[in-house]
């Protein structure tokens, strides 16, 4: 039955039901908003898809041409105007949104009358959606800080802005890429900053052990440092020294999560050994945390992740990564498999960030895909043995040992899988 009325209405009456069907909707929600008891509400159910019948109208009649559409927008944007003005001297209320509203909906119609059907719903659907969120939309700009909105704000300058004019191309004896080399530092800032933005909401209240998921997904390393700082004052060792090696856990899954962008082979092949270790070392400091006899909560369990946005942060580690790339390929060229373990090695105490993403870029080209593999093994190893020293020399004494005893315990597991890389 459906199907043969479509059939009946011609390709312009179909229009017509749609751009009255899209306005009707706006225009029902500025009737249900006026109906809350809003002194003065421009429009209602019949004014919305007038307005939009009018830009549908115009459209048509002017094919292929845009000055009529213009002229049309410019005419009720005119009547929109007055009733705001109206507004302000009546009952000295500033809000827009309404007129914005009418605005919006006849561009739906113009949209209509342009076949843009897809463009025309979502435009609906999204000012639906923004008119009905409306209380939930400013409590959330109400709590969210301002240098919140300046950090995202540099996320979007180093994805958006910097990254589209960076060079694509290969340069010099090790063909050093700047556009791969500012994608992997926007790689690497995007997973720390979805886990300084999970930190930051969080404000501490899940405990030490949610603090080093968290921190961990940031960087185990900076985890590490300020959870045995910490732990001075806490008299909790075994809760900070299994959220310490929780942290170290997490790192594996991040390494997954890094390598796998850029590099699927080799994340292939290092996913079921780093996904057990992650599990393994999570699982033992979360148990292992869990028997403290005092939990600490959030005033122990700062904040522990700094802004990672911030633009010299970012040369730093683009500098850092050409570096690295370069003594990568250097070592792979003229030093071979030892050479590279060797850097692997010293990468560890290092951010060893670079290192690994560097390792993307060579390896299946460079270097095999399991000599690149036992160096990504190598370096997660060596960091967490670095981390057990930092442990025990910043941490006081029950919580140095027992995060040190943990700590070389991961190492020696996560030097396991080079068994079956030299096979």
């Amino acid at each position: 039955m459906t199907g043969q009325i479509l059939q009946w209405l011609p390709p312009e009456g179909l229009k017509i039901v749609l751009t009255l069907f899209l306005c009707f909707l706006i225009g029902l929600e500025r009737e249900e908003h006026r109906g809350a008891g809003t002194i003065y509400s421009f429009g209602g159910v019949r004014t919305f898809p007038l307005i939009g019948l009018i830009g549908y109208s115009l459209t048509l009649l002017s094919p292929g041409q845009i000055l009529p559409p213009v002229i049309g927008f410019a005419v009720i944007g005119a009547f929109l105007l007055l009733s705001y003005w109206h507004k302000l001297e009546a009952f000295h209320e500033a809000g827009v949104t309404t007129e914005m509203s009418g605005l919006a909906t006849y561009v739906v119609g113009a949209l209509v009358g342009r076949d843009q059907f897809w463009i025309a719903t979502t435009l609906t659907v999204i000012s639906m959606l923004l008119l009905e969120l409306k209380e939930f939309l400013e409590n959330l700009s109400a709590s969210i800080p301002g240098g919140e909105i300046l950090t995202f704000t540099k996320f979007l300058l180093l994805t958006f802005v910097i990254l589209p004019v960076v060079p694509d191309h290969s340069y010099g004896p090790f063909a050093l890429n700047p556009f791969k080399s500012w994608l992997i530092v926007v790689a690497i800032s995007g997973v720390s900053y979805g886990s300084y933005l999970l930190e930051r909401m969080s404000k501490g209240g899940g405990g030490v052990r949610l603090s080093a998921l968290l921190g961990g997904a940031y960087s185990s390393t900076v985890t590490t440092f300020v959870m045995a700082k910490q732990a001075r004052t806490a008299d909790a060792p075994r809760e900070f020294s299994g959220a310490i090696l929780i942290a170290s856990g997490v790192m594996y899954l991040r390494f997954l999560v890094l390598i796998g962008i850029f590099n699927l082979a080799l994340m292939l092949r290092l996913l079921a050994p780093f996904l057990l270790l992650g599990i393994v070392a999570m699982l033992g400091g979360w148990l292992w945390s869990a028997r403290a006899s005092k939990p600490s909560r959030g005033e122990v369990a700062e904040q522990l992740t700094k802004n990672p946005l911030e633009l010299s942060a970012a040369l730093t580690l683009a500098l850092v990564y050409v570096v690295m790339l370069a003594a990568t390929e250097f070592a792979v060229m003229r030093l071979g498999r030892t050479g590279v373990f060797g850097l692997a090695a010293l990468s560890g105490i290092a951010p060893v960030d670079p290192f690994i993403m560097g390792l993307t870029q060579t390896a299946g080209k460079l270097t095999s895909l399991e000599i690149a593999a036992a160096a990504v093994v190598i370096a997660a190893a060596a960091n967490n043995l670095a981390k057990a020293v930092i442990a025990y020399l910043l941490a006081d004494s029950r919580t140095g040992k027992q995060s040190l005893g943990l700590l070389l315990g991961l190492t020696g597991l996560g030097l396991l899988p080079l068994f079956w890389f030299a096979r």
